[in-house]
């Protein structure tokens, strides 16, 4: 019972802990401690509450600890405190909890639902489902409040079966039962139990509100879902629930998710009250469709309008822009989210990585990873993989390298970044270390990680280990069969294939783009001009892919190398795409390599009236030339490329070698060992010459800037 003398300084306190006015709260407890009225427990738990309340949780353990008989209040106060400081407090709450017991002070309702948030905000189900059974044995499971922090906890887990076994034995359940448990599958992504539940929830007469609303909203994610959510809308329109901004947000946000843009702009357009929310769900549900364009358009909207973005908005922004590769508004938005100061954001700034890689800056998305002191996962996914993305595999490599070394725990998308690294290197020996981490590491064979190592091992030519992942994969995507064919047909082994390719028709696997690319590639390498024809046709008229500039290209690669140069120039005149020089480029090659000079002049005179910038086709039309006796034309050749400013770019290889890579450029000297190197060259040529071997004219035909030579000291 709390003394007479003590009840109007009480009331202050209380007060205080109300307004949360820390300052006057202060100077109370100054005053209480000069009184020596700090000894009342009553006082003392207020004094616990009012710091923690305000936040001020160092103070709050302060006046905790000087508490000498402490009551269950005293511990609720601190232990409620800590656990409203979401993951900095969760270990303070467990450790108070233990030393409760140690102590043996008996926890009630209020105790366990502090436990059991702390434990929900950490994902700490093991002590959690500790404190779930002593909850049980002193009788506090009952209390409503406690179930639903306990089912909040199971749910944040990920363990749904356990927390619908709980939901269903509550002995009483509130509205933030049901929506705990819906937006739990929601979470989860399970959203037919989400629509069941709330489907329950009407049968048994429960009323719902905001909270339950949006938790289901939250759960239709999917366009065969769309009906279910607008039924969902007409309910709230019936029950008059438009009011709340929360329920038009969830409306909006479910919209896009299930495809249905028209109906979330529509939402949108009528809504009365946006703020913040509003505008982020619906510049990223346009984001999030492809409609990049109208993203940016309403963002500027509403900057004219005065709302200040969120972190949410800007990170929709940022999307946008690395969609249609708009990097200079990309800048802009990052000034912007500087003046806001969300440059310490995680999310923030792995969104504005992401922006400068996909738009091929990765100099600035570099920067701005290199800005945070302790990047997370995500991150530094993010930045591997927008190097792999602009060719930059060795930065890639390096950064993963680092990655290891940090001890940050990669994952599949990490590894699927680093894969593809090696095999655009075609690194097979750090490949093969790569596919050991994810081994390692415990990552299955799963989509990316299958996809990217099958890959790998067939784009590294080691067919045999691509075959094997790939037969083991539980599941195969479209990905995955695309890079074996590849493979295959890469490797000299097109017949292989063409199999592969009917397996996987026959396994009712759609192909795409590339996969047509990869069999007409195959059928150009075995020479097999009628099935060629009719895998291109089969395209458009069975599978309803249009045929792009590289479809048409296999298809003049396939006629030119069949020898049939002129019916391969009648396909790129009947072509009905925009192709530009590329076809053209295909037959100038092809002619040169079947002797069909006349036609190679055609071909490359073609290439000229459009504008070629490939030194490669100015050499090729020379060398036609030249052998043709038309020194003339060559010289005209020769002027054109000077008046242009067209250079031939040196030639670059390079070869993996006892766990090192060794670059090699037309005219370099810098390698270690290029006395060696060019030693054994001249050993090779002298015995290629004296076997019979001759270069030539048009293989070894270079363009000079000042005059042209043939020449045979070539290496």
């Amino acid at each position: 019972m709390l003394p007479p003398n003590y009840r109007a300084f009480f009331s202050e306190l209380l007060q205080c802990t109300q307004n949360k006015n820390i300052s006057k709260g202060r100077s109370l407890h100054a005053q209480s401690i000069k009184a020596g009225s700090f000894s009342c427990v009553y006082l003392a738990n207020s004094l616990v509450n009012l710091y923690a309340k305000c936040g001020c949780l160092t103070d709050a353990k302060l006046v905790f600890e000087t508490i000498q008989d402490k009551d269950i209040v005293s511990w609720n106060c601190i232990i409620n405190g800590y656990s409203q400081q979401g993951l900095m407090g969760a270990p303070f709450v467990m450790e108070l909890f233990q030393r409760m017991r140690r102590e043996n002070a008996l926890p009630n309702a209020h105790t366990f639902a502090g436990i059991f948030t702390a434990a929900s905000n950490v994902s700490d189900a093991f002590s959690g489902q500790q404190a779930h059974a002593l909850a049980i044995k002193t009788d506090s499971f009952d209390d409503v409040f406690v179930g639903s922090s306990l089912l909040n906890m199971y749910c944040k887990a990920g363990l749904l079966v356990e927390g619908r076994k709980l939901f269903d034995r509550m002995p009483e359940r509130n509205s933030v039962s049901w929506a705990t448990m819906i937006s739990g599958y929601a979470m989860q992504r399970s959203s037919r139990e989400a629509v069941e539940l709330f489907e329950l929830l009407h049968h048994e007469e429960e009323k719902e509100n905001e909270y339950i609303l949006t938790s289901v909203l939250s759960a239709l994610a999917d366009p065969q879902f769309i009906d279910t959510g607008r039924q969902i809308h007409c309910l709230v329109f019936k029950n008059g629930l438009l009011a709340f901004v929360s329920i038009e947000n969830a409306l909006i946000t479910m919209y896009t998710k299930c495809g249905s843009v028209d109906d979330a702009l529509q939402t949108f357009e009528l809504s009365g009250d946006k703020n913040s929310i509003t505008w982020s769900a619906m510049i990223t549900g346009y984001a999030q469709s492809g409609d990049s364009l109208k993203a940016l358009k309403l963002f500027s909207t509403m900057h004219f309008t005065g709302m200040t973005p969120s972190e949410f908005t800007l990170v929709g922004v940022l999307n946008a822009c690395a969609d249609v590769g708009a990097v200079e508004q990309g800048k802009q938005v990052h000034d912007y989210l500087l003046k806001l100061g969300y440059e310490s954001q995680v999310y923030v700034m792995t969104a504005l990585v992401d922006m400068y890689a996909k738009c091929g800056s990765t100099v600035d998305a570099r920067k701005g990873f290199d800005y945070l002191k302790h990047p997370d996962m995500i991150l530094w996914t993010s930045m591997i993989g927008g190097y792999v993305q602009n060719g930059e595999n060795e930065e890639a490599l390096s950064l993963y390298a680092r990655m290891q070394i940090e001890g940050i725990m990669p994952n599949e998308l990490t590894m699927a970044s680093v894969m593809k690294a090696c095999s655009s290197l075609a690194a097979l020996e750090q490949g093969r270390q790569i596919h050991a981490r994810t081994v390692k590491h415990g990552f299955g064979l799963e989509v990316p990680i299958g996809s990217a190592l099958s890959t790998m091992y067939a784009k590294c030519g080691s067919l045999e280990d691509g075959n094997f992942v790939f037969r083991r994969m539980p599941e195969k995507d479209v990905v995955s069969w695309n890079a074996m064919i590849s493979g295959l047909s890469q490797n000299g082994r097109g017949g292989e294939a063409l199999e592969l390719f009917e397996e996987m028709l026959n396994e009712g696997t759609k192909p795409d783009p590339v996969t047509f690319v990869n069999v007409l590639s195959a059928c150009s390498h075995m020479g097999l001009v009628d099935r060629g024809l009719i895998y291109f046709e089969m395209m458009s008229s069975k599978f309803g892919i249009a045929p792009k500039v590289e479809h048409h290209a296999c298809m003049v690669d396939l006629l030119s190398r069949a020898g049939k140069l002129n019916e391969a120039k009648e396909f790129i005149e009947s072509a009905r795409i925009d192709h530009g020089m590329y076809l053209w480029r295909i037959l100038l090659s092809a002619c040169r390599n079947h002797r069909n000079y006349e036609l190679g002049a055609y071909a490359g005179e073609k290439l000229m009236e459009l504008g070629c910038q490939e030194s490669s086709a100015y050499v090729l039309l020379s060398s036609i030339y030249t052998a043709l006796g038309r020194l003339d034309d060559v010289e005209r050749v020769r002027r054109m490329m000077r008046l242009r400013g067209v250079y031939k770019e040196p030639g670059c290889s390079w070869i993996e070698l006892k766990g090192g890579v060794h670059v090699f450029v037309v005219g370099d000297q810098m390698h270690p060992e290029i006395k060696e190197i060019r030693e054994d060259l001249r050993m090779l040529y002298k015995q290629m010459k004296d076997e019979g071997y001759r270069p030539s004219f048009d293989q070894i035909y270079v363009i000079s800037s000042s005059s042209q030579e043939v020449s045979d000291e070539f290496v």
